[in-house]
């Protein structure tokens, strides 16, 4: 009997997080396959011996990358790969990704490493950061998610009060595209295929997020925007991506990021498709099983 594991993080305690594993598992189920819901606590990483039971493969919705790792020496497949959702939650990493592919994306500056407690405030290399992108600016910190982290800056003061905050941290200047002012897209892409999309807005913030109150709906999109969103989850190596596009100044599609282990919960109740089946098909397929 083919098994699986769905893996999400332990320490997250909000119901949303075993929902969204929940509602994998049943998808995985429908197909026959025998899905485990686990914590990434549940796995010990117990370099000294191998594990005891291993599924055929496993869907990972975590960001538990060394139990990623863990698991692939293991021999076990693992959706996405560990060094994708390692790519995609750094956001750094990842836009530097894009960039090399070509993606279209706002322009994007990578801050320099500054260790805590230091500054490079006098140095002149804020000023020209500022030349270049313009104000107001986009900040995103390295490692956040569901909009958090990432700051809209309107002035110089804004601007330097939150650099010098973030030093010891890893974070982006990126231009802002006001044509995107609280609304976005989000595109999930199974195997270089386009499975559901959804137009997120928000009257009230400059971030479309559900999380942060933004409202969905269900949408048809461009050949542009499949295309875009195909080619930023090629760039990161995903096999699964909750890609999210944002609208350029003639509606062009720009990829704001791209994310390994996006939930599927509010895209099915927009859409009607449970985004788990398409990517159990996929396994299936891919592992012939």
């Amino acid at each position: 009997m083919t098994t699986c594991w769905i893996i999400y993080n332990g320490s997250l305690t909000s119901e949303k997080f075993v929902d969204q594993a929940n509602l994998m598992a049943e998808a995985a189920e429908s197909y026959g396959i025998t899905a485990h819901v686990l914590k990434n606590t549940d796995i010990p990483v117990t370099l000294y011996k191998p594990l005891e039971e291993k599924p055929d493969f496993a869907i990972f919705y975590d960001k538990d990358i060394l139990l990623g790792h863990f698991l692939k020496q293991q021999g076990i497949p693992v959706f996405n790969d560990p060094e994708v959702i390692e790519t995609c939650d750094n956001k750094a990493k990842q836009y530097i990704a894009l960039a090399n592919a070509r993606v279209p994306m706002p322009k994007t500056i990578v801050a320099p490493k500054i260790y805590p407690k230091f500054t490079i405030r006098h140095t002149g290399y804020y000023e020209q950061v500022i030349a270049q992108l313009g104000l107001p600016m986009i900040i995103k910190e390295a490692h956040g998610s569901f909009g958090m982290k990432v700051y809209l800056i309107e002035n110089e003061e804004q601007f330097f009060k939150k650099v010098e905050s973030l030093s010891g941290v890893d974070f982006v200047f990126q231009e802002y595209i006001a044509s995107s002012f609280g609304r976005d897209l989000r595109v999930n892409v199974v195997g270089g295929e386009v499975v559901a999309a959804m137009y997120r807005h928000s009257e009230t913030d400059f971030r479309a997020n559900i999380t942060n109150g933004g409202v969905a709906s269900k949408i048809e999109l461009t050949d542009a925007q499949k295309r875009v969103a195909l080619q930023a989850a090629k760039a990161v190596g995903a096999e699964y991506a909750g890609v999210d596009l944002l609208f350029g100044t003639d509606e062009e599609p720009i990829v704001c990021e791209v994310n390994a282990a996006a939930h599927i919960r509010n895209i099915f109740n927009v859409t009607g498709v449970n985004v788990g089946h398409k990517l159990v098909e996929y396994i299936l397929r891919k592992l012939e099983l």
